[in-house]
């Protein structure tokens, strides 16, 4: 066949291209030729375009080699990746040194249909002395380039063989086979990235610390991530195999509510998860069709420990005093303090007893520092203060639905908010029998029951309560379950009266004294010998609570009572030094100044609390200790 012209422009072009760099046509050998690492280098970069390139070659050779042909792959500079042919046609180019690594570009071995391929960056036919060097006037040879997805000449896929087999047919095949290569890459490039897509979301949705997992519309499960398999403790391939109502019976209501645009969000459900029952936070978040039809749900279940762990901390549910912060120099008390930092790890109950105002609240506080629960909430409930119809729902929760106004979805109790921590059960003495059954079976099985449900929930609480009752008389009164009492006195705790730790006072005094003049902005009071020797005799019926109140009122008044004589120590005497009459106790001044602020505020807790500088739980007790109904 008769050498085409069609190529002659850049063939041409070519020629000139290779005279002027000083090649000769009389060169056999590439002028570069790579081995070693350089030539391992150049495959490994190149190890996609071979892999995917290689079947087409071994097709193409297969569908030529009955003729005299070479396959060649090169790289985008021309550098041989691939070679297939039969052994007469590999034999001949080996001994031009036409192997992998050597280089086919025009600069090192002329005018070739791979070279120059490269450089006008569309397919070519050369034909005999359309070659530059005279070793190759033997060949023809037809090459297209290789693209990639981002239109980038990558490399070229040539076919190289005896002229007599000269055809632009031949042409057309490797331009097919280019054509099926460089889609093929595309493919696989998509592929890499829908792959990389994939690996970078589950990386997303493994960091995110939910269970997550998403079913279409009959409950087949599509994805989940590694916290669902941590969390419900299977295996990936048993996961595969269930259905989402498998895991939880809200699955209709979720498929109802998401049907209906409605949202369901943080709805607590119980789980089965490997035979255990789990309590989790679910929400479900509808995934539309192109025809805005329900097509997949996300669903994300949180561990409801954690959710609470974290809103106990927001919300300020943990314990401020330690025992460093209790003021003592008697013995009695430092033993006290000895033994509660010894218990303070174990999860046996603790009993603390004594009079009001002798700090059984810090030392509860502290209890709790000192131990492994520290990180953990911790939670005072005043047991006297809950009105006798909420307190079983404000210590165990109730379900969705348990009665008229409850909050959808139910509300975890005291007891669950705790659950890691500790609850503080302050004034147990003022539970009702039917409450004490209840909390004697926590205590016993570790479980709870939800105001109408039935579903245990196993919580990990330790209990601290305390009482100014004898909890002994009042169980030979009837008042106290005589279990309850032996339950919760394992490791009992007696605080003394401030009367018994006289010594104490001098140092209260004086830490009252300046944390209060400082926080109210006022000079701190000089407290003579002989007055302080009075108050070192007097009874403190009110203990540390009194003798706060004591400081707090001389500091606010900026002088010392007259009348030494506390129990008969009157406001107005102190502010305007009149006669001694009307003379009350300082706890009769504060019961009669909390009935005027509740008064004024219309018995509203949380105003009335604010004003006086309170807390909550503290205008609770003192009401309780002065016998004030929330009306």
């Amino acid at each position: 066949m008769e050498k085409s012209n069609l190529f002659k422009d850049i063939i041409e072009e070519s020629h000139k291209r290779c005279t002027f760099l000083g090649l000769s046509p009389d060169n056999i050998y590439s002028k570069r030729i790579l081995s070693g690492k350089e030539l391992n280098d150049v495959l490994t970069e190149n190890k996609q375009l071979i892999n995917i390139a290689e079947p087409f070659m071994k097709l193409l050779n297969d569908f030529v080699k009955s003729s005299n042909f070479l396959t060649i792959l090169t790289d985008n500079q021309g550098i041989i990746l691939r070679i297939f042919g039969n052994d007469k046609m590999l034999k001949e180019a080996s001994n031009l040194k036409m192997i992998p690594g050597a280089s086919m570009a025009e600069e090192d071995i002329g005018t070739n249909a791979m070279g120059t391929v490269l450089y006008c960056k569309s397919p070519l036919q050369l034909i005999a002395d359309d070659h530059f060097v005279k070793a190759y006037h033997r060949w023809t040879c037809s090459c297209a380039p290789v693209i990639d997805s981002e239109n980038k000449v990558i490399g070229t896929l040539d076919l190289t063989g005896d002229t007599d087999f000269v055809h632009t047919h031949t042409l057309g095949m490797v331009v097919a086979a280019s054509y099926a290569l460089t889609n093929a890459l595309k493919a696989q490039d998509y592929h890499n990235q829908i792959l990389k897509a994939k690996l970078n979301l589950e990386s997303i949705f493994n960091s995110i610390p939910y269970a997550i997992i998403t079913a279409d519309i009959y409950g087949n499960i599509l994805y989940f991530n590694n916290y669902f398999i941590e969390y419900f403790a299977y295996d990936k391939h048993t996961v595969t195999s269930k259905k989402m109502w498998d895991f939880f019976d809200g699955w209709n209501n979720v498929l109802d509510s998401l049907n209906q645009n409605n949202t369901f969000l943080d709805e607590d459900v119980y789980v089965s998860a490997n035979k255990n029952v789990l309590q989790f936070s679910l929400s479900a978040y509808p995934v539309f069709s192109s025809k805005n039809s329900l097509n997949e749900i996300v669903f994300i279940f949180k561990d409801v420990k954690k959710v609470r762990k974290l809103a106990n901390r927001i919300m300020g549910r943990k314990a401020v005093y330690t025992f460093d912060k209790i003021i003592t120099e008697n013995q009695k008390m430092i033993e006290i303090i000895d033994f509660c930092k010894k218990v303070a790890d174990s999860k046996s109950t603790v009993l603390i007893t004594g009079e009001s105002g002798t700090g059984k609240e810090i030392f509860a506080q502290s209890i709790h520092n000192f131990g492994k629960r520290k990180e953990e909430s911790f939670i005072a409930v005043n047991c006297g203060a809950l009105p006798k119809t909420l307190i079983e729902s404000e210590l165990f929760g109730y379900a969705d639905g348990a009665f008229t106004g409850a909050k959808r979805g139910g509300q975890a109790g005291k007891f669950e908010l705790s659950d890691g921590g500790t609850i503080f059960l302050d004034e147990i003495g003022e539970m009702p029998l039917d409450m004490q059954i209840n909390l004697l079976r926590v205590i016993e099985e570790g479980y709870l029951t939800r105001v109408g449900s039935s579903i245990p929930i196993p919580v990990d609480v330790r209990i601290i309560a305390a009482t100014n009752k004898d909890l002994r008389q009042e169980v030979k009164n009837g008042n106290f379950r005589k279990d309850l009492f032996y339950r919760l006195n394992v490791l009992p705790v007696h605080l003394p009266p401030l009367r018994e730790r006289k010594m104490d006072i001098p140092l209260l005094i004086t830490y009252f004294m300046n944390y209060l003049s400082k926080r109210l902005n006022k000079k701190p009071i000089f407290i003579p010998n002989d007055y302080m020797n009075q108050l070192l005799d007097y009874k403190w019926q009110g203990n540390i609570r009194e003798l706060e109140n004591f400081v707090e009122l001389i500091i606010n008044t900026e002088k010392l009572p007259d009348n030494i004589d506390l129990q008969h120590l009157n406001v107005e005497t102190i502010k305007t030094e009149h006669k001694e009459s009307n003379l009350v106790s300082l706890a009769t001044i504060e019961e009669n100044h909390i009935r005027k602020v509740l008064k004024y505020n219309d018995f509203n807790i949380m105003k009335s609390a604010k004003v006086l500088g309170i807390s909550r739980n503290t205008l609770y007790r003192k009401m309780s200790d002065y016998d004030i109904s929330s009306q």
